[in-house]
């Protein structure tokens, strides 16, 4: 029997049943991601397995530095074979890590190889995969539709131009829906003059508007969310490190404003009082246009000073940010914009898994909806250092005990990989088992309609509905 078989990962008999009569063959709803629109608008050929399992994934990267590859052979101009070889070498010491399993997944799933990748057969598996990958034609869209991909949505700068939406819009020839996700991190970056100054450049330029006021950046954020709607995107992202709650008055915010454009230095104190403001209109914004706004909280970036000098960001050097007062921050910031009820649907997504517990709490306090909405506020799932086994069943336990899991809105990529689909796979077996689990202990009845709404609700019904995309 091969390592991926059938009924990986699943230990009892219910958890196989669950699996493969109702998770299995859902399609899936892929609400958030990093894929690159302009590889699937032109339906992108990889010139190599290298260049599409290894290009750009940090998580790869962090593991081969740990077996102490140099970086020429990660990120440097070593040759794809070389690369290769590094990462078999890596992959066959990675036990107990999810790369492990994963990498089994996507060589199964993508290239129909059922041994594990090592330093002994990695010529063989590299052949193999080039071979697949010309061969069956793996392009950016047929890698999509191979994984069972229905819906789409992107990260995008608030000043993307969305051509290659468009393009992929305007073809009649892909049936994917592929839309843009509303990412304004930049507008939060007053700490940092020259990327902020950058970011209004931008701003005026797509907008045509100067932008001297705190008032007048609402009015072109507003502006852009618009364009965004307009082409076809209900949701947005953001990514702080730290999430705060501070108020300020209009004349604070506006002078905050100021010294940020001037290039003038922000205390942390100044920076609090700005984000607050910020994310509090955004989501009043997003919540006129019925857009889903997402939280992602928690990361402590480029902390390898040396390497992000050599590589820039996004390059593995990434950490889980620890802060007081999340709890404080989190129900008041939802609460500024339920006072009014203009509170979108929202999702918070922390990296701090013990954070899990103050996450599932703080959203059941603000459900209250007059439209229906399930769960209008939702416990995004385990998100980067989460995205484990442990991490998902910790999430999953979490949300079940505070809030309703059956109401959930299950798994995204969040990847820049065409072939990390397979995550979706790793995430419904274990939602499998954890409630195959539940059952053989007697926690849940064995009633087949109730696990088969329970499994088809998570994987992909619910996110269906909560997301409610227009093609």
């Amino acid at each position: 029997m091969s390592f991926i078989h059938d009924d990986f990962m699943l230990q009892s008999e219910t958890a196989k049943k669950l699996y493969h009569e109702y998770a299995e063959n859902m399609p899936i709803f892929d609400y958030h991601c990093h894929l690159v629109p302009q590889q699937i608008a032109e339906d992108y050929e990889f010139e190599n397995i290298t260049e599409l399992w290894l290009g750009g994934d940090h998580y790869k990267w962090r593991a081969m530095r740990a077996m102490g590859i140099p970086e020429e052979k990660i990120t440097g101009n070593a040759s794809p074979e070389e690369k290769f070889e590094a990462w078999a070498y890596t992959a066959e010491n990675a036990v107990g890590n999810p790369l492990f399993h994963w990498t089994a997944l996507e060589l199964k799933k993508y290239f129909h190889i059922e041994e594990t990748l090592t330093s002994a057969n990695w010529k063989e598996i590299y052949a193999e995969c080039n071979r697949v990958l010309k061969e069956e034609k793996l392009t950016a869209r047929k890698l999509i539709k191979n994984s069972n991909v229905t819906f789409i949505c992107t990260t995008d700068n608030p000043t993307d131009t969305l051509e290659w939406h468009k393009a992929i819009a305007e073809d009649e020839t892909f049936d994917v829906a592929v839309l843009p996700g509303f990412r304004p991190d930049e507008a939060f970056a007053i700490q940092d003059a020259a990327k902020f100054a950058g970011f209004i450049g931008k701003m005026q330029e797509a907008t045509g508007k100067e932008m001297k006021t705190f008032a007048e950046l609402l009015e072109g954020m507003e502006e852009r969310i618009q364009y965004f709607a307009d082409h076809g995107s209900n949701v947005s992202d953001h990514g702080l490190s730290q999430i705060y709650y501070a108020e300020g008055t209009d004349e604070e915010i506006e002078a905050i404003y100021a010294k940020a454009i001037a290039g003038d230095s922000v205390s942390e104190a100044e920076y609090a009082k700005y984000q607050t403001r910020l994310l509090v209109e955004l989501g009043k914004i997003y919540a006129a246009k019925d857009f889903v706004m997402q939280l992602h909280f928690g990361a402590i970036r480029n902390n390898n000073k040396r390497m992000f000098a050599a590589l820039g960001a996004d390059a593995g050097f990434d950490s889980i940010q620890d802060q007081p007062n999340v709890s404080y921050a989190l129900n008041n910031l939802l609460g500024a914009m339920d006072l009014t009820n203009e509170l979108p649907k929202f999702i918070a997504y922390n990296l701090d898994p013990t954070y899990f517990d103050l996450v599932g709490t703080a959203i059941t306090n603000f459900q209250v909806n007059d439209k229906g909405i399930k769960s209008k506020v939702q416990m995004g799932s385990g998100w980067w250092f989460n995205d484990t086994k442990y991490g998902m069943l910790k999430q999953l336990k979490s949300l079940s005990e505070a809030g309703l899991l059956m109401n959930f809105v299950g798994m995204l990529t969040d990847s820049r990989s065409f072939i990390s689909y397979t995550r979706h796979e790793y995430f419904r077996r274990i939602l499998c088992d954890f409630i195959g689990d539940l059952v053989e202990r007697g926690e849940i009845p064995n009633d087949a309609k109730l696990l088969e709404k329970l499994i088809t609700n998570i994987s992909y019904n619910n996110t269906v509905e909560y997301f409610d995309f227009k093609k």
